[in-house]
């Protein structure tokens, strides 16, 4: 008798040490991408590898905000789950690079793409509807 209740008081703290080890962990935040784009090869290649086919539109100059707030508070949070280093480059000159993306539509809607570039690394991502970005998620 008093064996089977160490064989249930063993199993039963088997099973919450397995629980808390399964459910109390935190996830951790992808660690900081170091991504090429000095190029457009690199930056085609990088949406490429995500699964999107994009054409390059445009370009502009841009500074990247000192503070993080608002709207653009949500897009730096968007690259801090991306693992891209949007904060590091803070108050920096950037390009701003836009592309069309031809190999999805949902919806019939256009999508349309950035990629923020500073010191020829990537350094923010975003997919996002033509129609004033009613969609918006991630690259990766």
């Amino acid at each position: 008798m008093q064996k089977r209740i160490l064989v249930i008081f063993a199993l039963t703290a088997a099973a919450v040490l397995g629980a808390s080890l399964l459910f109390g962990r935190k996830e951790a935040p992808p660690e900081e991408a170091s991504v090429p784009a000095g190029t457009v090869s690199e930056r085609i290649s990088y949406f490429a590898l995500h699964g999107w086919e994009a054409e390059e539109i445009a370009q502009k100059d841009i500074t990247i905000p000192l503070t993080f707030t608002g709207a653009y508070g949500e897009y730096a949070g968007i690259q801090d789950r991306q693992g891209l280093p949007l904060r590091k480059y803070a108050g920096r000159e950037a390009v701003l690079y836009m592309y069309r993306i031809t190999n999805y539509s949902p919806d019939s809607r256009k999508l349309l793409a950035e990629l923020l570039v500073c010191d020829d690394i990537a350094a923010a991502s975003l997919i996002y509807s033509e129609d004033c970005g009613s969609l918006r998620f991630p690259v990766s």
